[in-house]
C-alpha cells in the first residue's frame, strides 16, 4: 500500500509540471485561437535566460522574476513580428510557422549555450517530509500549490475581468470584437505574452528535475499536449486535471505494467491523446462546438 501511495504522489508531482506547460498551451489557444507547437521551446529558452542570470550572480528568485518579465516581452514581440502576419488566415499556416519557430529556437539555444547538460537550481528547498511512510518533497508540494494559485488567477482573469473577457472575445470572433471597440491586436499580443511567461514557469519547475539543455522540453511537450487534450484546450482547470491524470497514468503504468516499464512510458500520453480525439475531441471539461443548421 505504501508503494502505491508513493507512486501516486510521484505521479501527481510529475503531472503538476505537465499541467504548467499545458496551461500555457491552453492560454494561447483560448486567448488567440492558435495551437503553439513552439511553446515548449519558448519555455526552454526562458529557462536558459534564468540560468544565465543566476550564473551571472543574480539571486535565484530575482532571476526568476526577471525571466518572467523578459519572457512576457519576448512572447508579445513574437506575436507582433512572427505570428501577426498570418493571423486570420489558414490555421495550418500558423501551425507550420510555430513548427518553424520550434526549430529556430532549439537551434539558437544550442548555438548560444551548446548542447551540454547543465544543472539548474530549484526554487524550493531540497527537503522531504515523511507522512505515514510516504516521502513528500517540498518541491512537489510547492509545485502543486503554485499550480493551483496560477489556475485560480487565470480563472479570475478570464471570468471576472474586462481584459480577460476581451481576450476571449478577440480570439473567438475578431470581427465582432472590433465592431464593439475591443483592440483585437493588443489582446492577442497580451495573450502571447502571458502564455510565454507561464511557459517559463513550467521550464523553471522542470529543469531541476532533469538536466538543462536545448532538448529539455521535447518530451514534456508531448505530455503537456496530452494533458491539454484530455482536459480541454479551452479550460485552464481541465489542463490541470489532465496533467494530473497523465502523470498518474504514466507512473502507474510504468510501475505496475511490466510490458511498459520505465522505457515505454511515453506511450501513455500518446494513447491518451488518441483515445480523447476519438471519444471526446473537446476534452473532459472542454466546450463542445455547436453549429446551427
Amino acid at each position: 500500500m505504501e508503494r502505491f501511495v508513493q507512486v501516486t504522489v510521484d505521479g501527481l508531482a510529475a503531472g503538476s509540471v505537465y499541467a504548467a506547460l499545458a496551461l500555457a498551451l491552453v492560454l494561447i489557444f483560448r486567448a488567440t485561437g492558435v495551437l503553439n507547437i513552439a511553446q515548449g521551446e519558448m519555455a526552454m529558452l526562458s529557462t536558459f535566460v534564468a540560468y544565465t542570470l543566476v550564473t551571472a550572480g543574480l539571486p535565484l528568485l530575482l532571476a526568476v522574476a526577471a525571466t518572467f518579465v523578459i519572457s512576457f516581452a519576448a512572447g508579445a514581440l513574437l506575436e507582433r513580428v512572427v505570428i501577426r502576419p498570418f493571423e486570420g488566415g489558414d490555421p495550418l499556416r500558423i501551425v507550420i510557422v510555430t513548427l518553424g519557430l520550434f526549430l529556430v529556437i532549439n537551434s539558437t539555444a544550442g548555438w548560444i549555450w551548446t548542447y551540454d547538460t547543465k544543472r539548474f537550481p530549484s526554487v524550493f528547498p531540497d527537503e522531504r517530509i515523511t507522512v505515514a511512510g510516504v516521502q513528500l518533497t517540498v518541491e512537489s508540494l510547492g509545485t502543486a500549490g503554485l499550480l493551483v494559485l496560477v489556475v485560480a488567477a487565470l480563472t479570475l482573469l478570464f471570468q471576472r475581468t474586462q481584459i480577460g473577457r476581451a481576450m476571449r472575445a478577440a480570439a473567438e470572433n475578431p470581427a465582432s470584437s472590433r465592431l464593439v471597440g475591443i483592440p483585437v491586436g493588443r489582446m492577442l499580443t497580451l495573450g502571447w505574452g502571458i502564455a510565454a511567461a507561464l511557459g517559463s514557469l513550467a521550464g523553471i519547475l522542470i529543469a531541476p528535475r532533469l538536466f538543462l539543455d536545448p532538448n529539455l522540453m521535447g518530451g514534456v511537450l508531448i505530455y503537456a499536449f496530452a494533458a491539454a487534450a484530455l482536459g480541454g484546450f479551452d479550460n485552464p482547470l481541465g489542463a490541470v486535471l489532465g496533467g494530473w491524470i497523465v502523470g498518474l497514468a504514466e507512473d502507474w503504468a510504468g510501475t505496475y505494467i511490466d510490458a511498459i516499464g520505465q522505457d515505454l512510458k511515453i506511450l501513455v500520453p500518446l494513447a491518451i491523446i488518441f483515445v480523447v480525439l476519438v471519444l471526446r475531441p473537446a476534452g473532459l471539461l472542454g466546450t463542445r462546438e455547436v453549429e446551427r443548421a
